[in-house]
């Protein structure tokens, strides 16, 4: 891995409070490579456990710093609560859906295109034994029922293929639904969307989703990927800020938020009914997570 790559996951908020320990496990794990090319079984958080497989990033990161998008994965498991239901589109291998269905126990509607991932994701809710609380969903979303050509060797950057594209690159077809038309018979409180800049498109089919009244949250990247499509991703700012969300990032160690003008550059978590959301992420007890899995951390800053 490039120094570059070893900087960045230094720079995440539970590595870099543990970067001894950090290190340690990149290292590990890298000799472990050379000498055994088998996946090992990782305890996630609480009894929740995770494939950690050469190769595939995302669950490389978790090793190595716990949670690799600490506000957004900590705001989850401060708001979200097993009566709920989360929607995940862009699951990958289901870190966010092991952390809904299988340590929280909500019921995950769990959304990932690419065939490769999606036995990934499959095999770590089955690990998991959170089947029956995970509607497992091997399709893409966009603006309405289609099929779109998706890359599939990019590991966590896989994405539909841009209408530019040279045809001879690696490709998959993919059958593609709508947000609205997977969640008509569910209510559910939060969404997370992370589809490599076709959110736009995923957005425009998810006009009843949005006014749910149920929806309270929505995470979702915006990051300037979009501009591979020739979207423009401040018309999805501003139709979340039509439906009455707006913008705030989350600091898990503080239980706060920060309003917010724009989308940051990562994440952002947009919010409709702020004090209900307030409301939820404080009055969840602070010794809710496990000690083993927090055990990194500061005591004074426990999450």
């Amino acid at each position: 891995m490039k120094i570059s790559s070893l900087k960045y996951i230094l720079s995440l908020p539970l590595a870099k409070k543990n970067k001894t320990k950090t290190l340690s496990r990149f290292l590990y794990w890298g000799i472990r490579n050379k000498l055994n090319s088998s996946n090992m079984i990782y305890s996630f958080i609480g009894n929740t456990k995770i494939n950690i497989q050469k190769g595939i990033s995302t669950s490389e990161l978790q090793y190595y710093c716990g949670l690799s998008e600490f506000n957004d994965m900590g705001f989850l498991l401060h708001f979200l609560r097993s009566e709920d239901v989360f929607v995940d589109v862009g699951a990958n291998i289901g870190s966010y859906t092991l952390l809904s269905s299988s340590f929280i126990g909500a019921k995950t509607i769990s959304v990932e295109p690419v065939p490769v991932t999606f036995q990934y994701l499959t095999d770590n809710i089955s690990l998991n034994k959170a089947n029956d609380r995970v509607v497992l969903l091997n399709i893409g979303l966009a603006d309405k029922v289609s099929e779109l050509k998706f890359t599939s060797v990019l590991d966590a950057v896989n994405h539909v293929l841009p209408e530019n594209s040279k045809m001879d690159e690696d490709f998959i077809s993919v059958k593609v639904d709508t947000l609205d038309n997977i969640t008509k018979e569910e209510n559910p409180i939060c969404l997370k969307i992370d589809v490599e800049g076709y959110e736009t498109l995923v957005i425009k089919g998810a006009e009843e989703t949005l006014n749910k009244e149920t929806l309270k949250a929505i995470i979702i990247e915006l990051n300037g990927s979009a501009d591979m499509y020739g979207f423009d991703e401040s018309l999805i700012h501003q139709k979340l800020i039509s439906c009455d969300y707006t913008p705030y990032k989350y600091d898990p160690f503080t239980r706060s938020f920060t309003k917010l003008e724009k989308y940051g550059n990562f994440n952002t978590i947009y919010i409709k009914g702020f004090e209900f959301v307030e409301n939820r992420v404080k009055s969840l007890p602070l010794l809710r997570f496990s000690e083993k899995f927090f055990s990194t951390l500061d005591k004074k800053n426990s999450v």
